[in-house]
This record gives structure tokens, sequence and C-alpha cells, in this order.
């Protein structure tokens, strides 16, 4: 009879002992635990800046960007200077 039946067991507390590996229960939603969201997240947000640079560099000849973004950031707002457009060039 190595397995007691849950009533013959319930007596008798079951030993832990201190030097034992100290298991716990780990929460996690579908295999993804709060470690592996944290890292993923994180190279996830660095992909994103990255490709935030390169669609602001890419569009940064696009005057109508000029004005709506670049100008607003105060480091790179003198890089672009403002161009007035002669009246006659207008197509409007």
């Amino acid at each position: 009879m190595p397995f007691p039946t849950a009533p013959r067991r319930a007596p008798f507390p079951e030993y832990k002992s201190p030097y034992g590996p100290k298991y716990f229960y780990q929460s996690h939603f579908a295999g993804i635990t709060m470690n592996t969201f944290l890292k993923t997240g994180i190279k996830a947000g660095m992909f994103g800046g990255v490709a935030l640079g390169a669609v602001i560099f890419f569009a940064s000849g696009i005057p109508r960007i000029q004005q709506d973004i670049l100008l607003k950031i105060p480091f790179l707002g003198p890089r672009y200077p403002v161009r007035e457009v002669h009246p006659a060039d207008n197509p409007f």
C-alpha cells in the first residue's frame, strides 16, 4: 500500500524539508507569463521606435510633415526652416 487514500493521509501533515526546493505557482495566461510579456513588449517597443524613426526620416521631405510634426519637436524644429511659397508659384 504505497499510496494511502486521502482519509488515511489527512491526520498526518505532509513533511516539507526546509532544505528542499521552494516550489510556487507561477501565474500565466495561455502559457504567457508576466516575464515573457514584459520581454516581448520591450522588444516590440524598440522595433516600433525604429520604425517610427524610419518613417519620419523618409517622410521628412514632405512639407506637410515638416510643418505639422517636425517643426514642433524642440531640437528638430530649427533644422527645418519655414519656407514661404511665392504666390505666383502657388497652384491654388
